[in-house]
C-alpha cells in the first residue's frame, strides 16, 4: 500500500467517526456550523418562567403595595438582601444579567437610583410591566412574586448599584 492509499484509508476511518455535520459537502457544513453558533444566541436567556421565592422568614407587608422600599432601613435588611439576592438570580438575571450587570437585552438595574426616586421607578415597572408596540418586554412580576419578594430584589440591587459601589 502507497502513503497516498494509507492516507485515503486513515480519512476514511476518522470520518466515519466524525459529528454528521462534518461529513457534509462544503457549503452545508458552513451553514450547519453557523446555525450551531448562532443556536446558543436564540435561547440566550433560557426559561423566563417565574420562580416561587422564599419570603416565610419576612416581616409581611399586607396587599397594599408601598411606596418606598421598606427594608432598606428594617431590622432584617439583610435578610432581605439574601432573599433577593436568589429572588434575583431566579426571576431576573435571565434578561437583565448575574449580578445586575445587563449584556444588552434588558437594561442594567446597577443604573436604577437608590432611594425614593428609584423606588417609585422599580414599583412602577413590577407593577405594570413594560411592553411596546404590543409586545412584552418585562411582565408584571407582581403577578408572580409577592410584594415582599420583590422589595428583597430591591433591597439587593441597592446593594449592587453604582451609586453604592461608587462606579
Amino acid at each position: 500500500m502507497t502513503h497516498k492509499t494509507n492516507m485515503k484509508k486513515a480519512d476514511t476511518q476518522q470520518d466515519a467517526f466524525a459529528h454528521p455535520a462534518l461529513r457534509l459537502p462544503h457549503p452545508a457544513r458552513a451553514i450547519a456550523l453557523a446555525a450551531l453558533l448562532a443556536s446558543p444566541l436564540a435561547w440566550s436567556h433560557g426559561s423566563v418562567t417565574p420562580q416561587a421565592v422564599d419570603i416565610q422568614d419576612l416581616e409581611r407587608l399586607g396587599d397594599e403595595w408601598r411606596d418606598e422600599n421598606p427594608y432598606r432601613d428594617h431590622p432584617q435588611h439583610d435578610l432581605a438582601v439574601d432573599i433577593g439576592a436568589r429572588a434575583y438570580n431566579s426571576n431576573c438575571a435571565a434578561c437583565h444579567g448575574l449580578e445586575a450587570k445587563s449584556g444588552g437585552i434588558a437594561p442594567d438595574l446597577r443604573e436604577l437610583e437608590n432611594g425614593p426616586w428609584g423606588d417609585e421607578w422599580f414599583k412602577e415597572l413590577v407593577t405594570n410591566g413594560s411592553e411596546r408596540n404590543g409586545r412584552v418586554l418585562m411582565p408584571r412580576m407582581s403577578d408572580y412574586v409577592s410584594q415582599e419578594g420583590l422589595w428583597a430584589i430591591r433591597t439587593w440591587l441597592e446593594t449592587v448599584s453604582m451609586e453604592t459601589t461608587g462606579q
